[in-house]
């Protein structure tokens, strides 16, 4: 249904708006900046932060621009003398709950806040710091929580809620106020980092590993350095550097990384083209011996974590297969070493992914092989950008360098893994060509929508599919699946909303205009790519040929979950 127009006017400019729209809203796609922090598209409207006031004319007070819904013929004026001394002011008092540590700050090049409080001239200590001794919170290896830097935005436990995992609670009142996790211990954090990707202020954030990074690259000794970039990466991290939403920076990242002194850099499409091969393996033998069905994707540590906490009953219905970065990990410390003739244990190996819970998964004891980790350290989109920063490299004016070990191959399959479905999809190609009626698109399976349900065809095989992101939605689908009034052959689970383009370690904000963007990108890669299919990635069949009756065999493609 159409939304009537409206016509408004913004500081005498006239503008056509729609019914139902912010003046937020209004502005933004009218390309009129209206400074905000606690709106995010994502959460609800809660006009906690006050930055967005504005003058409507035949109102007396200023009202917040996010909560304030457009009326035919409104005049508003966004930086009149009177809302720009609101807004003075509402920026000290914020600084008043945000402890300054913009020198230790790794959002210190990327925030937000520090670019108003510099755009409208203020004092930082105005008020009193109230948060200076509150302690940080650490959630395993993934996530911290820092309360000094909380400004009480509660983006954080709407969007934990959203995710129905409700970790995070605001407890007390008044000046008191902080955010906290529940004690009660039927609640867990996931490490799916929702909540970190949606504090405008870094009050949640990942936890950092670039420092003991950067460590091993200005002293190597005898280290062999690897970077491996995940397939979401080369369409988000442009943006940390003032590139269009989903430019494509691959070759630009390569060099970076490079210049970073990384000795080699190595892409987790390889990875992912295993994946999807050890995958659809699995579903086409699970269908044939009618195994247990539905068969859920893994590859997300989020929802795999979120399984073994909230639905230990559904781990026998989770594919064996070791997600991307882990099965390449892999390749890289056996195969390639092998051939190198280098000694694993010599070799740093470091993932950068979109994704918080990434480091959890890659410290789990059951993904080493012969006792040795696969990836040593995990970086995170925002980790990485900041490290480009603070070693002064610019993404968008580097020259673009190529990967050119064998271990840079990968198929277009391997490339869509970022976008939810991507998975499905992948597995999908792969699975027709093993019943013997090959296809290559599976287009149902795209798209940004929180639950998508179709049938695939392939041959005389109906298969009842699902691609679900967000997890609030993969707890519906898994209650209906439980009272049966849902049946399904195959579904892919990713616990961000639209998948690892949207994950907790992407560029802040990611909105879903953003995580739109980023996927077109990745199904633009696939398009272009002579190959499509895994199977037809031959060196990833040469590395499966070379592990082939291994003792490792089995251990470097499958893994196991716990409740």
């Amino acid at each position: 249904m159409k939304k009537k127009k409206i016509n408004i006017k913004i500081n005498n400019k006239q503008i056509t708006a729609y019914e139902g729209q912010s003046i937020l809203e209004a502005a933004y796609f009218a390309k009129i900046e209206i400074p905000h922090l606690c709106y995010h598209p994502d959460t609800c409207v809660k006009a906690n932060c006050r930055l967005c006031v504005v003058e409507v004319e035949g109102m007396n007070r200023l009202p917040t621009a996010c909560s304030t819904k457009v009326k035919e013929g409104m005049e508003i004026k966004t930086h009149s003398q009177r809302v720009l001394s609101s807004r003075k002011t509402n920026l000290e008092l914020l600084f008043a709950e945000h402890t300054n540590k913009c020198a230790t700050c790794e959002m210190r090049y990327n925030c937000q806040l520090l670019n108003y409080a510099q755009e409208y001239k203020i004092k930082l200590n105005t008020f009193q710091e109230r948060k200076k001794n509150k302690k940080k919170q650490y959630f395993a290896n993934a996530i911290e929580l820092d309360n000094s830097q909380c400004i009480d935005c509660r983006n954080c436990v709407d969007i934990c809620a959203l995710q129905e995992v409700h970790y995070l609670e605001v407890k007390n009142r008044g000046y008191k106020i902080k955010i906290a996790p529940k004690k009660d211990k039927k609640f867990e954090c996931v490490y799916c980092g929702q909540c970190t990707v949606h504090c405008p202020v870094a009050a949640l954030q990942e936890r950092s590993e670039y420092d003991k990074v950067e460590k091993i690259l200005n002293n190597k000794q005898d280290k062999i350095v690897i970077a491996q970039i995940a397939p979401s990466i080369r369409a988000s991290i442009g943006e940390i550097f003032n590139m269009p939403y989903g430019k494509i920076v691959t070759d630009q990242l390569i060099a970076s990384l490079k210049k970073l002194g990384f000795d080699y850099v190595f892409d987790v499409n390889f990875g992912a083209d295993i994946t999807t091969i050890v995958e659809a393996n699995e579903l086409v033998e699970r269908l044939k011996k009618k195994k247990v069905l539905p068969m859920f994707s893994s590859c997300c540590p989020a929802w795999v974590r979120f399984v073994e906490v909230y639905y230990p009953e559904f781990i026998p219905n989770l594919t064996s297969a070791r997600s991307p970065h882990i099965h390449s990990g892999g390749a890289v410390k056996t195969y390639w070493a092998g051939k190198m003739e280098l000694n694993p244990k010599k070799i740093v190996l470091v993932s950068i992914m979109p994704c918080t819970a990434k480091k959890f998964e890659a410290s789990r004891e059951e993904l080493r092989v012969n006792d040795l980790k696969l990836v040593d350290y995990v970086l995170t989109t925002r980790e990485l950008g900041f490290l480009l920063k603070k070693n002064q490299i610019d993404l968008s004016k580097i020259k673009a360098q190529k990967v050119l070990d064998p271990l840079g191959v990968f198929s277009g399959a391997g490339a869509i893994y970022g976008a939810s479905g991507g998975v499905m999809e992948s597995a999908l190609r792969t699975v027709s060509h093993l019943l013997g009626k090959e296809k290559i698109d599976f287009k149902k399976a795209r798209g940004q929508e929180g639950v998508k349900e179709f049938k695939v065809k392939i041959g005389k095989k109906i298969l009842n599919t699902a691609v679900v992101n967000g997890l609030g939605n993969a707890k519906k689908i898994l209650e209906e699946i439980k009272r049966g009034l849902k049946k399904y052959d195959y579904i892919e689970f990713m616990a961000c909303p639209g998948g690892c383009i949207g994950g907790g370690g992407q560029p802040i904000p990611t909105t879903p205009l953003q995580r739109k963007k980023r996927a077109e990108s990745l199904y633009l890669i696939d398009k272009k790519k002579k190959i499509r299919k895994a199977h037809e990635n031959e060196e990833v069949l040469k590395y499966l040929e070379w592990l082939k009756g291994q003792e490792i065999e089995h251990n470097l493609l499958h893994t196991y979950f716990k409740s």
